[in-house]
């Protein structure tokens, strides 16, 4: 792949509660290659946000703080950065799509005006030139009737049509790394479908990179060219896209392949049993094993906590944070589904 446009190594991010110490991101390390989509997925508090938002040095310092690791982007580590050159650097070489566009958006500001402040704010240009701008990726976004669209104010606009806007926020100025977190939550499936399109498209045109934020397996299989599985804080399996969904490697990403509907929609789907561990209290050895089919009568799995080791041969490098990842090397079934371990101790 050659030297990635994004190299995050071993970043430990944590919040302050009443409770306690958080750590929302626990030792997590991948990289993002120029021109790659890079899929991040797991389940709600996972850390998938919060990795970004470190990234980014959007964390809140009042309560949290990234505490270990580096994040070279482009041989510059955006944690040590000075404020000023960081944000010279977002919105301009990189972007971020928010999850909810109506909340990112400012109320009593006309669309035109913020898309525009993206770029007067970078780059030298007039207030004209800059709504030209506007209008053109306004209109490369799929807005209709631009001209009058450009004044009208985010409340006029439907959810499918902020995001729109939110993709053209950030491609402004054609960075080189764009994030997506979450980008078609409470969005239609035909909404979806255009927005998922749009970024491919801009992707494509653009050369830029994308770290595309989700919980949805199918955008990942669709869009993604290797991914990066989280849970509880932790990197527990990364691959390319299609081995890691062929083949995949840890018990938690197989529970959820698992839960993805056929094509009949009929059958009953597994569900991964439990809940997600609090941050507060994590078990010992590794974090999954009270969830875990593979884990029962072991002691490793109680007691030793895994590490990401590389595994197998693929032309992507893959690792897995599973004892018993080995186990796991079997196609899915007739039906698309991993298989169901055993459960016996060695």
């Amino acid at each position: 792949m050659g030297e990635p446009l994004l190299s995050v190594e071993d970043l430990v991010t944590e919040f302050h509660t009443p409770d306690g110490v958080v750590r929302a991101v626990d030792h997590v390390s991948f990289d993002v290659g120029h021109g790659e989509i890079v899929g991040v997925v797991g389940e709600s508090g996972s850390g998938k946000s919060v990795t970004a938002m470190s990234v980014l040095g959007l964390i809140p310092p009042r309560t949290g703080q990234v505490v270990q690791g580096r994040a070279l982007f482009d041989g510059r580590d955006l944690l040590t950065m000075p404020p000023e050159e960081l944000r010279g650097l977002r919105g301009n070489e990189l972007a971020l799509i928010f999850q909810d566009p109506i909340t990112s958006l400012n109320p009593v500001l006309t669309v035109g005006r913020q898309i525009a402040e993206a770029i007067l704010t970078h780059r030298d240009v007039t207030n004209d030139e800059a709504r030209a701008e506007v209008v053109g990726l306004l209109r490369a976004v799929g807005v209709d009737d631009v001209e009058r669209r450009v004044d009208q104010y985010p409340h006029e606009f439907s959810g499918g049509m902020r995001q729109r806007v939110m993709i053209a926020m950030a491609i402004a100025n054609r960075p080189q790394l764009l994030i997506a977190d979450e980008p078609t939550t409470a969005l239609d499936v035909t909404v979806q479908a255009q927005v998922l399109e749009l970024l491919t498209r801009t992707q494509q045109e653009m050369g830029s990179s994308i770290i595309l934020i989700t919980h949805d397996l199918g955008i990942i299989a669709e869009m993604a060219d290797r991914v990066v599985v989280m849970y509880a804080g932790r990197v527990v399996e990364t691959g390319g896209v299609h081995d890691v969904f062929r083949e995949p490697r840890h018990p938690y990403t197989r529970g959820l392949l698992a839960s993805r509907p056929g094509l009949a929609g009929s059958e009953e789907l597994p569900a991964i049993p439990g809940q997600a561990p609090s941050l507060l209290a994590l078990p010992t050895g590794c974090t999954f094993h009270p969830r875990c089919d593979q884990s029962h009568g072991r002691a490793p799995c109680r007691e030793e906590e895994p590490v990401l080791l590389p595994i197998g041969t693929e032309a992507i490098e893959r690792g897995s944070r599973c004892h018993y990842h080995d186990e796991l090397a079997k196609g899915p079934d007739d039906d698309g589904h991993p298989p169901a371990g055993n459960g016996e101790d060695r």
